[in-house]
């Protein structure tokens, strides 16, 4: 057998011999690079997570500062303040039930799939504010922070701008819509100003986060 080694020239045996290793080097490298994706994701998703609590508590406290500024009928203000605590009623809920399982990849997968629908929700629900809460005449500036603010407050809360697009999508559609029928003051021009500062709050979203690899949390609704 020794006669036999050295008889194979050493660089066939060098080759071999990394040849061999390859395949197991390869192996543990993705089964690292597999720990490491994962690892990225439960953090990134358990971040979201921790930060749900906060919007759930934030919208209904702007919801109260819109209704005290448009001061509407009793009647529309309890039925809009029900849409928007239904809202926050189900993040709380989605919030609680994947706390103690903070860690579980599957549990976060899931909680990030239901909140997106949620997110959805809660952007149609605020919309509606425009209809039921903000009166006829309603300034310019007021509707473009009314759809703006809450938008705005999401995306610095939750740091992921599909979220924000999820609330920021309906609450612009229902707000447009709102200034040309209810009508807003200037209702045409008010209704394209709020698509403007919308566009405008996607592309500052989209910016900040140029250059820096940042990963969706959310993930594509069901």
């Amino acid at each position: 057998m020794a006669e036999f080694a050295r008889s194979i020239p050493q660089d066939d045996i060098s080759e071999r011999i990394q040849r061999d290793r390859e395949p197991a080097n390869a192996s543990a490298i993705v089964k690292l690079a597999l720990l490491h994706a994962e690892a990225e994701e439960t953090a990134r998703l358990a971040n979201l997570l921790g930060r749900t609590w906060y919007v759930a508590v934030a919208l209904p406290v702007l919801a109260v500062l819109a209704l005290a500024f448009a001061e509407p009928s009793p009647t529309r203000a309890i039925v809009w303040g029900a849409f928007v605590a239904a809202g926050s009623a189900a993040i709380l809920r989605c919030y609680y039930r994947t706390i103690d399982q903070s860690f579980e990849r599957v549990a976060l997968r899931a909680f990030a799939k239901d909140l997106s629908p949620i997110l959805l929700y809660a952007g149609f629900a605020w919309g509606a504010g425009a209809f039921l809460v903000l009166p006829a005449g309603t300034t310019m500036a007021a509707a473009i922070l009314f759809v703006a603010v809450p938008a705005i407050m999401i995306a610095a809360l939750l740091r992921v701008r599909e979220a924000a697009y999820l609330f920021l999508a309906p609450a612009t559609f229902l707000a447009s819509f709102a200034s040309v029928l209810m009508p807003f003051a200037d209702g045409a021009l008010a209704a394209g100003l709020i698509l403007i500062a919308s566009g405008a709050i996607t592309v500052a979203m989209v910016y900040s986060e140029r250059g820096k690899d940042i990963r969706p949390a959310m993930l594509t609704l069901p």
